[in-house]
């Protein structure tokens, strides 16, 4: 992975060069819309309230658990016993980015969602919350983990989530031959190249031109970095975003020219 030197350079690199965040300069209507609609989509929820309440209470918890490593490891802790506060305030994505992962699957009403890495939660409740008529399929290695999860679906009311254990090698093929198609998916699991294209490629057999695929941590390191550029080169792939720490795929096949856009965000 890049060190916090060189990741910061990446980002005042993308900060300099990316599409402005207005949408003004952007010839293509959807992703204008995309802009518009979700980027500079402000508002705020009673359902973002409780959320980050929960955020709060997880960012204050001691109590430690067992985290197995099967991905990439961590930036901040390599050990596998973690304190929960460790966990929520290194791994949970930003309420930036949840909330935008909220405007799309809000936006777009997906029928079917999956979401590879739970965390505690955090995501996969905004996403929830976003369309409750929606079927969440969200996957955790740690079980301990996915335990802590469940509490909190539970304490927020949410009922459309089912949460599935395991390394995502196995229950993702597992998830995938039982459904006949994806219409959003979150990919925040082994920060490798190898894992994170088997994931796109697996997901790719379900998807849809309507399917919406994000890809979390694109420039985490090297390898990120080169899965991405697969991803966005593969001929399914009709459209990209690229909003640094997110990278969000479209299959669109009204879009007859492939287009990659870098946007500030």
């Amino acid at each position: 992975m890049y060190s916090s030197t060189q990741l910061a350079f990446k980002y005042l690199k993308y900060r300099l060069t990316a599409s402005n965040g207005k949408g003004h300069g952007v010839h293509s209507p959807f992703v204008f819309e995309f802009i518009t609609k979700m980027l500079n989509d402000k508002r705020g929820l009673d359902c973002f309230k409780d959320i980050e309440s929960l955020r709060s209470e997880l960012k204050k918890n001691n109590t430690e658990i067992s985290v197995p490593d099967f991905g990439a490891g961590s930036r901040m802790q390599l050990d596998n016993r973690r304190k929960i506060s460790a966990i929520a305030n290194s791994s949970l994505k930003p309420k930036k980015y949840s909330r935008l992962l909220f405007r799309i699957a809000e936006y777009y009403k997906p029928a079917t969602i999956i979401e590879l890495g739970t965390s505690l939660g955090i995501t996969t409740s905004y996403l929830a919350c976003a369309n409750p008529q929606a079927s969440i399929i969200t996957m955790e290695g740690a079980p301990e983990v996915a335990h802590i999860a469940q509490e909190n679906f539970n304490n927020l009311h949410l009922y459309n989530i089912i949460i599935v254990e395991g390394n995502f090698d196995e229950t993702l093929p597992s998830v995938t031959n039982q459904l006949s198609t994806i219409d959003f998916a979150f990919i925040d699991g082994n920060h490798r190249k190898a894992p994170t294209l088997n994931y796109f490629y697996e997901l790719l057999k379900i998807a849809k031109p309507s399917s919406i695929i994000v890809f979390d941590d694109i420039h985490w390191s090297e390898e990120m970095e080169e899965a991405w550029n697969e991803i966005k080169e593969h001929p399914s792939v009709t459209l990209t975003i690229d909003l640094f720490f997110i990278g969000i795929v479209f299959f669109r096949t009204e879009q007859k020219i492939k287009q990659d856009f870098t946007i500030r965000y």
